[in-house]
């Protein structure tokens, strides 16, 4: 966040100086979405279903300085071994991006921006799923801090080659 420039109080805000790194969020919206019940609501038994989440996320670019991130959030509900539902969401955001290096940009790609996009879809998945007459499902928040920090960890591993 830019603090304001208020005369006397020496701070300069990021608008002032070109070369400060930036990161912002231009715009929120939803790109794509699908909600499949191949029987409806009509689940046989107790509803216990095993829920598959899987993320994704994209980027493209809009211009020098805008990026398109897309989360993808796919989640699968499975109630004895028989598909109640399938969900998917395509949760899109423009961020402004300026002067990050490497690293900074790479993080802010794979963590800042899904964690901003993942409350919407979140929010969508939850409406996609009651409007289908399924109970109301809140999927738990995600650590995507945590998901970037393991990402890299399994790319600096060193591989083993075992030669027999």
């Amino acid at each position: 966040m830019a603090e304001q420039n208020l005369p006397g109080n020496g701070v300069t805000t990021t608008q002032d100086d070109p070369n400060a790194p930036e990161f912002s969020l231009q715009s929120v919206y939803l790109k794509d979405c699908s909600f499949e019940a191949p029987k409806g609501p009509r689940i046989e038994g107790q509803w216990n279903p095993q829920i598959s989440l899987d993320l994704n996320t994209a980027t493209d670019t809009v211009s020098a300085e805008l990026r398109e991130v897309v989360l993808t959030v796919s989640v699968t509900a499975k109630n004895s071994e028989i598909t109640a539902f399938i969900v998917e969401v395509k949760q899109a955001g423009v961020f402004g991006v300026r002067n990050l290096d490497d690293a900074d940009y790479r993080r802010a790609i794979s963590s800042i921006a899904p964690s901003v996009l993942f409350p919407y879809a979140r929010a969508i998945i939850s409406q996609l799923v009651s409007q289908g007459g399924f109970p109301q499902m809140l999927l738990p928040p995600v650590n995507f801090d945590v998901l970037y920090a393991q990402s890299l960890a399994q790319t600096t591993q060193p591989q083993v080659t075992l030669n027999s």
